[in-house]
């Protein structure tokens, strides 16, 4: 049982994504271009960019996630990222636990 549950945890762990927060992104930008931007960091393993359903634009901002800390660092690292012609702005995202969140708002 026991080596079951270390199997488990490992498979998790091996699954676990590391996220950037994109914020200030042109609206002419798509998803696939924000992949393959970021992917000169590290392995993208997904780009989120939400979309608002009335204006069928999205939102501006995005996450990008990576499958290790240190691709996010590559990125953080650059001084300053620009697609055409703008600036973004990005911001380590910290995922806390479910558990972790009840006992903060308690």
């Amino acid at each position: 049982m026991a080596a079951a549950s270390a199997v488990r945890a490992v498979g998790r762990r091996s699954r676990r994504l590391f996220d950037i927060f994109v914020a200030e992104i042109p609206w002419t930008v798509s998803s696939k271009e924000l992949k393959e931007y970021f992917s000169q960091f590290g392995s993208v393993q997904r780009c989120q960019l939400p979309f608002d359903r009335d204006t069928g634009f999205h939102r501006r901002y995005c996450w990008i996630k990576f499958s290790t800390p240190e691709e996010v660092q590559n990125a953080l690292q650059k001084d300053s990222h620009i697609l055409e012609g703008s600036k973004l702005a990005l911001k380590q995202q910290i995922r806390r636990r479910r558990n972790q969140r009840k006992s903060q708002s308690e």
